[in-house]
């Protein structure tokens, strides 16, 4: 039996379980709050918002239970994001926006999150990103990129900086 991998790839059903999921936060403030005031991973997993996201992602059939680690990381930065902002990828929206042509996320504050490995540091890392953003965040190029973030697969971050430094080359 093969491994099944979500691929948050734009209008899976990954993706329109994660957004459908992600709206529902709207009309339940209370969890939103909840999921906010979490610090960890751990405490995530102990809301049970993580876990109607994670049976609808079990319903799709693609969620497999060793990426709880993942998801948890997902659904703790995706509790943060208040505008769901289609178009850019999260790097490019990065790069782009203030209102002196400079980027939302400095050059030296982006290499450092670059530089972030371990889960825990990246949710808090994110966290701080996700503000900086204004809370309006491309939701399917988020779940990816966390979803693909570890030391097995620097593409992802290879990527960012590819976007990132495309849309905002006089960063330093």
């Amino acid at each position: 039996m093969s491994e099944q991998y979500l691929s948050f790839k734009k209008d899976s059903p990954e993706v329109q379980e994660l957004i459908k999921w992600w709206e529902g936060l709207n009309n339940d403030r209370g969890e939103r709050a909840v999921l906010r005031r979490c610090s960890t991973r751990a405490e995530v997993v102990f809301s049970p918002a993580y876990h109607r996201l994670r049976r609808a992602l079990m319903n799709v059939g693609r969620f497999n239970d060793k990426f709880d680690d993942r998801l948890s990381l997902i659904v703790g930065l995706l509790a943060r994001v208040k505008t769901n902002a289609d178009g850019s990828n999260i790097a490019g929206q990065m790069a782009t926006g203030k209102s002196d042509g400079s980027a939302r996320v400095s050059g030296l504050r982006f290499r450092r999150l670059l530089k972030v490995k371990d889960c825990e540091d990246i949710l808090l890392a994110m966290t701080r990103t996700i503000a900086l953003l204004g809370g309006a965040v491309n939701l399917q190029s988020l779940a990816r990129s966390m979803y693909l973030w570890d030391d097995k697969y620097v593409d992802i971050r290879k990527e960012w900086a590819f976007d990132y430094y495309s849309k905002a080359p006089d960063e330093k």
